[in-house]
């Protein structure tokens, strides 16, 4: 081995000595000018706030106490035109000098001692909207952000303002709006050699919290709970502003690791919660309580995405489900949702349900095992084209005992009570001893297939779920931005009459889900025993339920005799059924908005062998209104009519969605060429436009014709929306 040449050696032993004496002579300057230092940077920091946010900063004193402290005292800040918003009587922080080389700010100590956070939302005003505001600078070119590099530099910000030390005293935080208001008091909080420990007293004593565990910020390694002194940690602000309940007795949050590499941020935590109870009226009307939940959460985020990753896992009592989200932000917004989970033991998927989610299964025995699947993904560019599968799969599935609710009853003769707006209504035996009862077989053909037209054309064939007609419904609701269509099928609609409470809930309709699955898949009912209840439960009008009922108040006649006009009237009035007299003018016979409706639903029926091809009408020009109601039809003009006839029940909260393929009529070798409209289709548009002109003025006529021509373009689409067209 060659050995240095010793001039070598001396000559870096006196660049080292000359770097070791720039550097002190450096650090001697710098410490002595460091308060000019500090009161300069103090200063930009105080111009800075003013003219960017509107903050009025202002320090009593502040000053070096060490070779890396700053003590300050009497700080508050006050925003423009605002109530105060902090103030702080003694504030001493330290830095690490080593990661401070570097460019990073990383606290060692932090002192605290009476301070006081005071946020405000009165009457629309907040005192730190400040935060909200964003900065114009119109010399910059706007570039997408990698939020990947923004994820980490977030984590890494947060991290580093994590103090290794802390001893904090008398902190008080408020909260005020119009209607609710909330204080934390921490009387302590210290963080020494990792151990966090804090006491916090809400709203002057009603309780006592507590945050403790491990702090090792430095290695991105924190576990901390959340607690409170003999009773349930509460939110009473949530309550009062989201009307939503949330307490618990301990919640945990764990952080395990975050790494940046190839261009995705990737954050791994675990939370879990002990004995949640969470009470919200769109999601159940009774208090939800989960024993015990929690998650693996794997989050990555991308250049242009955030996902929970499928080796994230969430764990609710005895079962395990593998989600997987993800959120694309551009070019165009894409959602992706994937819910999966290994063959469970079935007893455990229902011994899980969290308490007061699903009572119709409390109590419930089962064999065998059960396996689930969902993936959705929606392009927001076109939503038309979503994707959605849905399986619930099982083996040697087997029910040994009903829980709350008998899911068998509906074989044999039962009591049915309707509700309307939560109040029951008189009760009806479903069974032979009632006389409005009607066999299925009793019904008119035409009847029958007319309502399976209309609501649910698969029944025969499909296990209670269209997979298509709920795909619809999400690019529908989606769309209109608002839950429009639910996708229900005739058994969904069953189930939820002659199980379920009406309440518009999330909770009810999970719940009418699973119900029907075990139905239709564990042969609980023949699908004739469940059209034949279906019609006789299922509402027609004001306290009109049932085929019996209906057929014998508007037509007074049996449902055997019904006729395919009356038929195809009946099944237009399922989805408003309280406003199905607006249908008739006041000689008894079908207003003639009514026209499209029959010529679409008749086609279906023909195009099905369900009836025979008809020109005129399907029955249309045939229906007769018993002459008893004829008398209860108000005389009110057509537009307001036809709008009535489209108010839906208070009661409804999801609209049958079904999806029928119809041909579309193609133009011939002329009207192509030429570009001319079918004359037979204007002809008959026409037709159906026609209104009685007697004694009404140019002017009504043409705005009778509008309000015509509008409704049928409402109904258009509702079909649309329903898959029938």
């Amino acid at each position: 081995m060659r050995r240095l040449n010793p001039k070598y050696i001396r000559i870096a032993g006196i660049i080292v000595v000359f770097l070791i004496i720039l550097l002190l002579i450096g650090g001697y300057i710098a410490y002595n000018k460091r308060e000019t230092y500090l009161q300069s940077a103090i200063s930009k920091a105080k111009l800075k706030a003013k003219r960017d946010y509107n903050l009025d900063v202002k320090i009593g004193s502040a000053h070096f106490s060490g070779l890396s402290t700053v003590s300050f005292s009497d700080v508050t800040v006050v925003p423009e035109q605002r109530d105060s918003l902090l103030n702080i009587k003694r504030f001493d922080i330290s830095i690490k000098l080593m990661p401070l080389l570097f460019g990073d700010i990383k606290l060692a100590r932090v002192i605290l001692d009476k301070g006081r956070l005071n946020l405000t939302d009165i009457k629309g005003i907040k005192n730190f909207d400040f935060l909200f505001k964003k900065k114009k600078d119109t010399t910059e070119k706007k570039t997408r952000a990698d939020l990947s590099v923004l994820a980490n530099n977030l984590m890494k910000q947060v991290l580093y303002k994590i103090p290794d030390d802390l001893d904090l005293k008398n902190f008080l935080v408020t909260f005020t709006n119009d209607s609710a208001s909330v204080k934390l008091l921490a009387q302590t909080a210290r963080i020494k050699d990792g151990k966090l420990s804090s006491i916090i007293k809400v709203d002057n004593g009603a309780a006592t919290w507590h945050f403790a565990g491990t702090m090792h910020p430095s290695d991105r390694d924190i576990d901390v709970r959340l607690y409170a002194d003999g009773k349930k940690v509460e939110l009473p602000m949530i309550e009062k502003r989201y009307h939503l309940k949330v307490n618990f007795d301990t919640i945990t949050t764990r952080l395990q690791k975050v790494e940046n590499s190839n261009g995705v941020t990737r954050i791994y935590g675990y939370w879990s919660v002990h004995n949640l109870l969470i009470n919200q009226p769109g999601l159940s009307s009774s208090d939800i309580i989960i024993p015990d939940g929690s998650i693996d959460a794997n989050v990555f985020v991308g250049k242009n995405y955030v996902s929970l990753d499928s080796s994230s896992l969430i764990h609710i009592k005895k079962i395990t489900v593998k989600p997987y989200l993800k959120y694309q932000l551009n070019p165009v917004k894409i959602y992706t949702v994937k819910v999966n989970t290994d063959w469970l033991n079935a007893q455990d998927v229902f011994d899980s349900f969290p308490e007061g989610l699903f009572d119709s299964f409390e109590g419930i025995k089962v064999t065998g095992k059960i396996k689930y699947h969902l993936h959705v993904f929606l392009d927001s560019s076109n939503p038309d084209k979503v994707q959605f599968e849905s399986a619930l799969a099982k083996d040697n599935l087997n029910i040994v005992k009903y829980g709350k609710t008998d899911l068998g009853k509906l074989n044999k003769g039962f009591v049915y009570t309707p509700y309307e707006k939560g109040k029951p209504m008189p009760s009806r035996i479903i069974g032979p001893q009632n006389p409005d009862f009607t066999p299925l077989n009793d019904i008119s053909s035409d009847t029958r297939n007319a309502v399976m037209t209309s609501e649910d054309p698969s029944f025969y064939t499909n296990h209670g779920f269209v997979e298509e007609s709920i795909r619809r419904s999400i690019a529908t609701d989606f769309k209109e931005k608002k839950f429009k269509r639910g996708g229900s099928t005739i058994s969904m609609q069953l189930i939820k009459n002659a199980f379920l409470s009406r309440e518009k809930t999330l909770a009810r309709k999970v719940e009418e889900i699973l119900i029907v699955w075990m139905i239709e898949n564990n042969n609980i009912m023949s699908k004739n025993r469940m059209l034949e209840v279906y019609f006789n439960i299922v509402e027609w009008g004001r306290n009109i339920y049932g085929i019996g009922e209906a057929s014998r108040y508007y037509f007074g006649k049996s449902p055997a005799e019904l006729t395919l006009g009356e038929s195809i009237y009946l099944a237009s009035i399922l989805p408003h059924p309280k406003t199905g007299l607006y249908s008739f003018l006041p000689d008894g016979s079908l207003r003639p908005s009514l026209q499209g409706y029959y010529n679409l639903i008749g086609k279906l029926m023909a195009g099905r062998g369900w009836t025979e091809p008809d020109s005129s009408g399907y029955g249309y020009y045939s229906v007769r209104l018993k002459e008893g109601l004829r008398q209860e039809i108000a005389p009110v003009p057509a537009a307001i009519a036809d709008s009535l006839m489209k108010q839906t029940n208070d009661d409804e909260d999801d609209t049958p969605t079904v999806v029928i393929a119809v041909p579309e009529k193609k133009p011939n070798f002329f009207q192509r060429l030429f570009g001319k409209k079918d004359t037979a289709a204007n002809k008959q548009e026409e037709k159906e436009l026609e209104i009685d002109t007697v004694g009404k003025t140019k002017k009504q006529i043409r705005q009778e014709k509008r309000a015509r021509k509008k409704l049928e373009k409402e109904r258009q689409k509702e079909l649309r929306d329903k898959g029938l067209l």
